[in-house]
């Protein structure tokens, strides 16, 4: 029995993409460099000059999605963020007007239609913030993003948005940070050079961003560009960030051939069975929930749904999150009201440790491109 699994296994892992939010080709890990500080506050100077506002007047930020399939925390933590920072219109842009599927869990209402969007801002976005999604070719949303770049936004692809990005050409001929999985794909644009060690990095007018967690930093550097560096300095110490600068470990984060077992066995869901509800009411904070329903699900253990005994609920954000009744059969996934809402996030790994053991966290920081820390790995029991 074992051998036609492992044989499966074998045939599975080459035939699909690992990846924290996205899919791609299998690379070696990149080994460590040396942090040059003056080339990290010259790849920041960069970014905050280039997104800095061009044109009159409140920028506009179109956040990019599809409808089938979004990556959660991609969508929720830039938008949340900058909605609280309070220096730009933010839009949720999607194909269709409505609602938008996220994975690895969650629905979310809202989106504007292109059509729409187009009509209301005929000069379009001054930024476009483009996710995670699946699939990661999507004509329309492809088609769209490309008219966008060429009325003059600046495009910040999050982690494997970085493939929609590619997919439109904006990779050719630049530098680019992605996803530790997506960057052998992402090589083979023309002219394309991934840069290790850097969160986020801007190559004329194109951002990208490693995985899942640096939607925050590179969030707040867009807040900054915008808002100037004491309303950036104001958000992350709302948020519980230390920093926003571009430094990162790439070295880390690589896939061995027990991880690519790990991620198969979590993507198949074998044992998946846990339900998980995340009791919701108004006001409630984007960002902690999706850090923590996005780091639970990636488990591989868990479905995590969200509930509200009055249905649909509005988050902190503005956005409408699609909920419905509790039941008795799923246990809870309590937030702490207590702790800043990226703190949330280290706080659900300890759990996620305490519940499944140190392995499996640890995957689960690998799939989000997330550092080991005292915070996270430290854990009080």
């Amino acid at each position: 029995m074992w051998n036609g699994l492992r044989a499966l296994l074998c045939a599975s892992m080459a035939a699909i993409g690992l990846a924290g939010c996205g899919t791609g080709t299998r690379e070696a890990a990149v080994p460590p460099a040396a942090h040059d500080e003056a080339a990290l506050a010259r790849d920041r100077q960069a970014f905050v000059e280039a997104m800095k506002p061009r044109r009159p007047g409140r920028p506009v930020v179109a956040m990019l999605a599809l409808n089938e399939g979004t990556e959660l925390t991609d969508l929720l933590l830039p938008h949340a963020v900058l909605q609280r920072a309070d220096v730009a219109e933010v839009r949720i842009v999607a194909p269709r007007a409505g609602r938008v599927t996220l994975f690895p869990a969650l629905q979310v209402e809202g989106a504007q239609d292109f059509a729409a969007f187009d009509r209301a801002h005929p000069a379009g976005a001054d930024y476009v913030i483009v996710p995670a999604m699946e699939p990661a070719d999507a004509p329309a949303v492809r088609a769209w993003l490309q008219q966008q770049a060429s009325r003059g936004a600046r495009v910040i692809g999050v982690c494997s948005g970085a493939l929609m990005l590619a997919q439109a050409g904006l990779l050719d001929g630049r530098r680019f940070a992605g996803h530790w999985y997506d960057r052998g794909t992402l090589r083979k644009q023309p002219g394309a050079t991934h840069v290790p060690d850097r969160r986020y990095l801007v190559d004329r007018d194109v951002a990208t961003t490693t995985g899942i967690t640096a939607s925050v930093p590179a969030t707040l550097a867009l807040v900054e560009a915008i808002g100037g560096p004491a309303k950036a300095a104001a958000m992350a110490a709302e948020l519980g960030v230390n920093g926003w600068g571009p430094a990162h470990a790439s070295a880390p984060f690589g896939l061995t051939t027990g991880r690519g077992a790990e991620y198969l066995f979590n993507k198949t869901a074998f044992w998946r069975g846990e339900r998980r509800q995340l009791e919701v009411r108004d006001g409630a904070d984007d960002i902690a929930l999706a850090l923590a329903t996005d780091a639970w699900t990636r488990t591989g253990h868990v479905d995590v749904e969200a509930v509200s005994a009055s249905g649909p609920v509005k988050l902190r954000s503005g956005l409408v999150l699609v909920a419905g009744p509790a039941t008795r059969e799923a246990r809870p996934l309590p937030l702490v009201a207590t702790l800043k809402p990226v703190q949330q996030l280290d706080r659900t790994l300890c759990e996620i440790a305490s519940r499944y053991g140190n392995a499996r966290r640890d995957w689960v920081m690998q799939e989000m491109e997330y550092p080991r820390t005292a915070a996270n790995t430290a854990c009080a029991s």
